[in-house]
């Protein structure tokens, strides 16, 4: 562990950049072509960080002439995000469904009424470096040049988090500590992240990551580095021009999808990173994104969203008199610890354990079929915690890894969608990233929402489903490793009305 105020001390101070320069650029930019970023996220935490989106679960052209028009009628930030779910897919599924997913966008936007629309795509991923890398952006920059003949010049990737405790400075990616460790950096791939049975990693340089998972293809002194020297160019005469031109000057050499990675601490680090990006675009260059959570805040302009408060969460929506659902899937050690302090606190809820090794068998249907009765006989009740058994069964194989994780999520996501059919909960909440992709998308049958907001101050998004029978039911999207050790119970408190 290092000092965060030691590795800083080498670099200028932020530049204050208003949320509103940015969408101002933007906006005079796209005047006469209205550009919407279509963000592709392999897993719904990364909604964490926006509000008032538009949110698909499914990818057909009329799924995004939908959002699309919604931009459009109710003048939103140009953003959507589409929930791909690829971090729980095999290398080959992950591709095609990225290419399906680029050419089903393009052709909406081409199709749509009113002025052209341009699309720009983000391919957004983990902050803390999990995820198909570089298999996802290769496969957008290859089917956008096959559809439209652009060519990418630059993939520009901005794992940072700092609302989670995730900054990347001098090229290096760190979490923060917390606690006693609070002010403390450690390099990410010192972290139990870093072990991920599929996706693990030896690096935390950014520019080694990105030789070490594109396999030598793209060498570490290849890759742009744009450190906080660059970030912070203006930041002696508080100027974001001046830091605006420094970045699009780094990036006048990217050619052929060349890596670029970005230094990032504070929110003004993302706005002027944005304002750079867009100056580079202006000048010609064609980028594309590998980013975490809060980047498309930045890059689109977005104020920061306050927490949602209780009332916030249900209105336009009469909430249900029921219990409400907190289904648990992620293994890491901070979810663990959060299921730990909310069993601890919510004295009234019932506890529903998932024994994974009994899903593992050929009569798992048959226990599956248990659990949903008592789930629902104790929604009557008030809260029910469902979560699978602690024990994490892996293999060395990461295929045959993701294979069970998808059994699990399975069963998970039946028992969620036969308890919605038989009892609707009063809110849902779904705490790991593949367990709240597929229990917005099979086990709540959400195919368009309308993300609201943050539950926890720049962490854990509520969507409001639009459709399906989940409709105007909150459905909490809670990422497996972001918040301390109360943040499950504090947004459980926040929408019971037993606890």
């Amino acid at each position: 562990m290092t000092l965060e105020s030691d590795v800083l001390a080498a670099f200028p101070a932020e530049v204050h950049i208003p949320a509103q320069l940015v969408a101002d650029a933007i906006a005079a930019s796209s005047a006469e072509a209205p550009r919407i970023l279509v963000v592709l996220d392999d897993d719904p935490t990364g909604t964490q960080s926006v509000s008032d989106l538009a949110v698909l679960t499914r990818w057909e052209v009329a799924d995004f002439a939908w959002a699309f028009a919604y931009i459009r009628e109710n003048q939103t930030k140009p953003a959507v995000y589409v929930l791909t779910n690829t971090r729980s897919l095999d290398p080959a599924e992950a591709a095609a469904r990225n290419e399906e997913i680029v050419r089903n966008a393009l052709a909406a936007a081409a199709g749509s009424a009113g002025p052209r629309l341009q699309l720009g795509f983000v391919s957004r991923s983990d902050s803390t470096l999990r995820g198909h890398y570089p298999l996802e952006p290769d496969v957008i920059a290859a089917t956008v040049a096959a559809e439209t003949g652009e060519t990418t010049h630059g993939v520009v990737i901005v794992p940072a988090f700092p609302d989670a405790g995730r900054v990347t400075i001098g090229g290096v990616h760190y979490m923060r500590g917390t606690g006693e460790e609070a002010g403390k950096l450690t390099p990410v791939a010192e972290t139990e992240f870093a072990k991920d049975a599929s996706f693990g990693f030896a690096n935390s340089e950014m520019a080694k990551y990105v030789e070490e998972k594109s396999q030598g293809r793209f060498p570490a002194s290849e890759v742009i580095v744009l450190d906080l020297n660059t970030i912070r160019a203006g930041a002696s005469a508080q100027d974001p021009a001046i830091s605006a031109k420094a970045i699009a000057d780094a990036l006048e050499p990217a050619s052929n999808s060349t890596p670029i990675v970005a230094d990032i601490v504070t929110e003004n680090d993302l706005r002027a990173l944005a304002l750079g990006l867009e100056e580079a675009e202006r000048r010609g260059k064609k980028l594309l994104y590998r980013v975490g959570p809060p980047f498309v805040r930045g890059r689109i302009g977005q104020e920061i969203r306050t927490a949602l408060t209780s009332e916030e969460a249900y209105a336009g929506n009469t909430p249900s008199t029921s219990g409400g659902l907190i289904v648990v899937g992620s293994h890491v050690g901070v979810t663990t610890r959060q299921l730990t302090a909310l069993t601890a606190a919510h004295s009234s809820a019932r506890i529903i354990e998932i024994d994974v090794e009994k899903l593992l068998v050929p009569q798992a249907d048959g226990y599956i079929a248990t659990v949903v009765s008592d789930v629902v006989e104790a929604l009557h009740q008030g809260d029910v915690i469902v979560h699978t058994s602690r024990l994490l069964i892996k293999t060395d194989d990461a295929t045959a890894s993701l294979k069970i994780a998808r059994t699990v999520s399975a069963a998970v996501v039946n028992v969620v969608n036969r308890t919605l059919k038989t009892f609707p909960p009063r809110f849902v909440i779904a705490k790991g990233g593949i367990t709240s992709s597929d229990v917005a998308a099979h086990g709540l049958e959400i195919r368009h929402a309308i993300v609201r907001g943050p539950m926890l101050p720049g962490i854990v998004s509520l969507w409001e489903p639009v459709d399906g029978p989940a409709k105007g039911i909150p459905y909490i999207v809670f990422a497996g490793n972001v918040g301390d050790d109360q943040s499950l119970a504090q947004v459980t408190r926040k929408l019971s009305t037993t606890f």
